[in-house]
């Protein structure tokens, strides 16, 4: 949640994040923030660590907006409601999870507490569409691997 609270902020994003906005926010920021604007040393290292930071806040904010998500619940729910859980993760309150399909997605805001249930339920696929998937922020942070 930190992640987000500092990612809109940087973003002057307040509320919903509309694309359209977000992505005019962008370009300004990488106009102003571009490493080959500033000659001083200095300042280019630093424009260089906030231009970083931009792009990858730009492809977070991009990757939890409501129009993405609409955009790929078909694939989502396929993969909650077809696949099992491979593995899990979690740390300061964000649960990563992993599905047989080879996709892994990001929830945000899950108690140490609720992972507890989660890890020790009988079936943590059951548990996880109950109490986890539908019901917390997520978004999409790897994609399944091509098969050759």
């Amino acid at each position: 949640m930190k992640r987000i609270k500092e990612y809109k902020k940087l973003f002057n994003v307040e509320g919903s994040i509309d694309l359209k906005e977000l992505k005019s926010t962008y370009r300004s920021l990488v106009k102003e923030w571009h490493p080959d604007k500033f000659t001083d040393p200095d300042k280019k290292a630093e424009a260089e660590i906030v231009s970083t930071r931009i792009i990858d806040g730009y492809h977070f904010l991009v990757s939890i907006a409501p129009e993405t998500k609409k955009a790929n619940l078909e694939a989502y729910k396929t993969t909650i409601t077809e696949f099992q859980v491979a593995d899990w993760h979690h740390k300061s309150m964000l649960l990563e999870v992993t599905f047989t399909d080879g996709n892994t997605y990001e929830y945000f805001g899950v108690s140490k507490i609720l992972f507890g249930k989660f890890i020790n339920a009988k079936s943590i696929n059951n548990f996880g569409k109950r109490n986890i998937f539908n019901k917390f922020l997520y978004r999409k942070s790897k994609k399944a691997a091509a098969m050759a």
